[in-house]
């Protein structure tokens, strides 16, 4: 919980640094004369980074409604739960292991005899389950921060226009090969 906490704090904190807060402007009447015959062009967007990240940090997914992106909602809840399942089943079965290996070495019956026989073994296992659950965390808390920095890029990058004649197209393709052989393969296109 201090975890989750602590994360949420400092995404606040790092959510209220800016890095551009005003547009440069050219005052020189030198610069500004060479630059005479180019368009100049800003557009705003409707859209706060801040308030997409400060969204997707106190309830995942909701930065990504912010920036009207719905198509990722699922993908983060599907990897939210998923941690969520994996984390709490390799914790279950950890404080299992470990209490079966406490009462083993007091001499008591193991509750796990009928899937481990020997004491290594069962250690072994709860090691196995404690590493898989503290990885498992560390990989979690990943996702989690970059579901907000997902957040925040997107709606920086809502301001810019996308040309409509840009594409990737993915090709087959065919190529020699240095032994006079050809090899079928995949060639990726960018059309601009």
């Amino acid at each position: 919980m201090k975890k989750i906490l602590l994360s949420i704090t400092l995404a606040c904190l790092l959510g209220s640094l800016y890095a551009q807060d005003r547009p440069v402007l050219l005052t020189d009447s030198t610069l500004t004369d060479e630059f005479e015959d180019a368009e100049l062009f800003q557009e705003q967007s409707e859209l706060d980074p801040q308030r997409a990240a400060l969204l997707s940090a106190i309830f995942p997914g909701m930065g990504q409604v912010y920036n009207k992106q719905y198509w990722k909602v699922p993908l983060v809840w599907g990897g939210v739960l998923t941690f969520a399942h994996f984390i709490n089943y390799n914790n279950r079965v950890y404080h299992g292991l470990r209490n079966a290996a406490l009462l083993s070495t007091k001499g008591l019956p193991n509750p796990y005899a009928s899937i481990v026989q020997s004491e290594t073994a069962l250690i072994r296992n709860r090691d196995n389950f404690r590493r898989n659950r503290d990885l498992l965390i560390i990989v979690g808390t990943a996702f989690y921060l970059l579901q907000i920095v997902d957040a925040h890029v997107s709606a920086h990058l809502d301001e810019f226009k996308v040309n409509d004649q840009l594409a990737l197209g993915i090709e087959p393709s065919i190529q020699s090969t240095p032994l006079f052989s050809q090899a079928l393969g995949v060639s990726f296109v960018l059309k601009f």
